[in-house]
């Protein structure tokens, strides 16, 4: 008897780094992410920060070794342009929703808007919305607002650093924002339409910039499916290394017993004239400039706390 035939595996590669995604509109973070994660063939592939189905712009994808970054640029600041449609409220904060509230829009001027833009930067409190990803007693609040319930939600401190005004007219709003994570963009137009005497619901989101890869080029889907008739050094060419995402953290380099060391689990001591206060994290180099991960000080010594290299003796 013949053995039918075995059909190829759809994710077969051991594949490392970081892929700026332009997410399109119309799809879940988790639906872009494995588009480019079958382009890819990754074996692992996950995303940090997601964006709403109506949204656009930067999806860091990181594969591989990379998931090991994610919640670093979970925690990451972002940018963002956003219009709202001002005048009409909808039940979700953004056009995917059923507008339930409608209200007068006083005529504004630039010298108004701006004052209203100033008067929120900073710390403050948001609460996030119903229709949001986190959970309550185990639910996920946007599951419960299509039920039509509705829960207390504990307001959090998020920082918006600038808001800049680009166009405005009788009926919509464009602007800048740069802000903390954690910040809900639907919530901010909300807010902001209060203070300028009215209601106002998302009808365009995108988000430009995610630290550190401001000024980055991002690429759509249909970009890679055209590099991956290329084959797949093309599409390997776009990824950047995981350690980028962690440029803000002290890099430390050992030798080849230090680096074998690290990889056994075992602490290695602080070169000299590099240090820090313990429970710092730091970037560990083995020779040649390889990646090791990352480690935590510990007054004379590193402790490896995440490592990225996959032989066991390090090399």
């Amino acid at each position: 008897m013949t053995s039918p035939p075995v059909k190829p595996r759809r994710f077969d590669r051991d594949v490392d780094g970081i892929l700026l995604l332009d997410k399109p509109i119309g799809l879940s973070s988790n639906a872009a992410l494995q588009q480019a994660r079958v382009l890819f063939r990754a074996l692992k592939a996950g995303h940090a920060g997601s964006l709403d189905p109506m949204a656009t712009g930067m999806l860091p994808v990181c594969f591989g070794q990379a998931t090991k970054v994610c919640a670093f640029l979970l925690d990451a600041r972002k940018s963002y342009r956003f219009t709202a449609r001002l005048g009409e409220r909808s039940d979700t904060g953004d056009a995917d929703g059923t507008i339930v509230e409608h209200a007068a829009v006083p005529v504004l001027s630039e010298a108004q808007i701006a004052a209203v833009l100033q008067s929120s930067i900073g710390e403050q409190s948001q609460v996030p919305p119903m229709y949001s990803a986190l959970k309550h007693q185990g639910q996920r609040l946007y599951d419960m607002a299509r039920r039509g319930e509705s829960v207390e939600r504990a307001p959090r401190r998020v920082v918006i650093e600038t808001l800049t005004l680009l166009g405005f007219d009788e009926r919509e709003i464009t602007i800048d924002v740069r802000c903390s994570k954690g910040t809900y963009v639907r919530t901010l137009a909300e807010d902001l339409a209060a203070k300028l005497g009215t209601v106002a619901h998302l009808t365009a989101l995108r988000r430009l910039e995610v630290d550190p890869f401001a000024g980055l080029a991002t690429y759509t889907l249909a970009q890679l499916e055209l590099l991956a008739a290329s084959g797949l050094d093309a599409l390997d060419s776009l990824l950047i290394p995981p350690d980028q995402a962690l440029g803000h953290l002290q890099a430390i380099e050992v030798d080849v017993a230090g680096q074998q060391a690290l990889v056994r689990g075992q602490s290695v001591a602080v070169p000299e004239g590099r240090g820090g206060n313990p429970g710092d994290l730091c970037r560990l180099y083995g020779p040649s400039d390889l990646f090791l991960g990352l480690g935590e000080l510990a007054g004379a010594v590193i402790q490896p706390r995440r490592l990225f290299v996959k032989s066991a003796n390090g090399q």
